[in-house]
């Protein structure tokens, strides 16, 4: 089947009508609030009538601080029924995430932390770990040759040969030898 198209006034007009409908519907159940909240007034608070005289007086305080306590106790009340019944809203929605088998992760937040705080904090205060990784290498001495302490001690090999050349530096050399 094909569908005709609405003209574009047609739409317009349409649209106009639904929205004056939804306008005298919002106004309805404005009034009608209104309604409700006036007669809830009149039936929980009666109009005020001062009294004349000491005794009279106090036993109004005394009258309106029992109604006090008697909405204090109705809102104590409402409000352990709506806690209780958001907390098993939430129970609800997370047996129905796991029924679905999707859950979605929750946003982490960046926490700055070194790297031992971290593992102490995953193995617990018990554990001790030193991420030092310089901690765990052996100590190794250097062992310096005497063949490297030579050659430091030598220095310019110009002045070296200078001072072997001639009668004077194999005299030298044998002395050192011997």
């Amino acid at each position: 089947m094909s569908e005709k198209k609405m003209s574009s006034s047609r739409k317009h007009h349409l649209k106009s009508l639904m929205l004056s409908i939804a306008k005298v519907l919002l106004e309805q159940e404005e009034q009608e609030r209104e309604e409700e909240r006036s007669r809830y007034m009149m039936e929980t608070c009666p109009p005020l009538s001062l009294p004349r005289g000491m005794q009279e007086l106090q036993e109004l305080c005394r009258e309106i601080h029992h109604r006090m306590d008697v909405i204090d106790e109705e809102r104590y009340d409402l409000e352990m029924k709506v806690n209780k019944s958001n907390k098993e809203i939430d129970d609800l929605k997370i047996k129905v995430q796991d029924l679905m088998g999707k859950f979605k992760k929750p946003v982490l937040r960046k926490v700055r932390m070194s790297a031992d705080a971290m593992l102490k904090a995953l193995l617990g205060s018990k554990h001790t770990v030193n991420l030092d990784l310089r901690a765990n290498l052996k100590q190794v001495k250097k062992e310096v040759k005497e063949e490297d302490k030579e050659l430091r001690d030598v220095g310019d090999w110009r002045k070296n040969i200078e001072d072997k050349s001639g009668m004077d530096g194999r005299k030298k050399m044998f002395e050192a030898e011997a």
